[in-house]
């Protein structure tokens, strides 16, 4: 038994030594496959691939907070990725937004440099997207995100979120955006 299974081993041995070597091709990537991107995140697309700088709204006397956001095509366009820097690192966070079919809804993780986290679900209503995440490990008390986002006719971009804290709804912030492709994402 021992002999015919070596035997059939070798035999199969010599067979595969017989094919002719695999070879790879480098194939290059077109534009349209590079450029492709789920249906669902198509509103996104044109904000894709490029640097914002926001402007937090403040208080007069308060000092100025600014946001370096870079938002990017990842996964064979699956998802995007949005990277942001708050005041040259003091904080900041990535987060990863995708298409999740079971939900049927969009979906995101937002990770953060002060060590909490968060996932929720994301919709459009018009112009508009309205987002509602759940918070996970904040020292200050936040454990739920509602905001609403929106392109505007300049090409800016606008921001307004409340937080949940310590059971109750309070403005979180709100921040205006504009392109600024010489911006850079500093992380500490």
């Amino acid at each position: 038994m021992t002999r015919i299974l070596l035997i059939t081993l070798l035999l199969i041995g010599a067979a595969m030594a017989q094919e002719p070597p695999v070879t790879t091709a480098v194939v290059p990537v077109t534009a349209a496959a590079s450029d492709s991107l789920n249906p669902h995140l198509l509103p996104f697309k044109p904000y894709l691939n490029r640097t914002w700088k926001g402007t937090f709204a403040q208080e007069p006397g308060q000092a100025l907070v600014t946001d370096i956001s870079r938002w990017e095509r990842i996964l064979n366009g699956q998802a995007i990725r949005m990277t942001h820097s708050v005041d040259e690192g003091v904080y900041g966070g990535e987060t990863i937004l995708f298409w999740d079919p079971s939900l049927g809804s969009l979906v995101y993780y937002y990770f953060t440099t002060a060590g909490f986290f968060t996932h929720g679900t994301m919709s459009f209503n018009g112009d508009k997207w309205v987002a509602h995440e759940m918070v996970e490990n904040n020292a200050n008390g936040i454990t739920e995100v509602r905001s609403t986002s929106e392109f505007l006719p300049d090409g800016t971009m606008q921001s307004v979120a409340e937080f949940l804290q310590n059971g109750q709804w309070v403005h979180g912030h709100t921040i205006r955006y504009v392109e600024s492709p010489g911006s850079p994402l500093i992380f500490k």
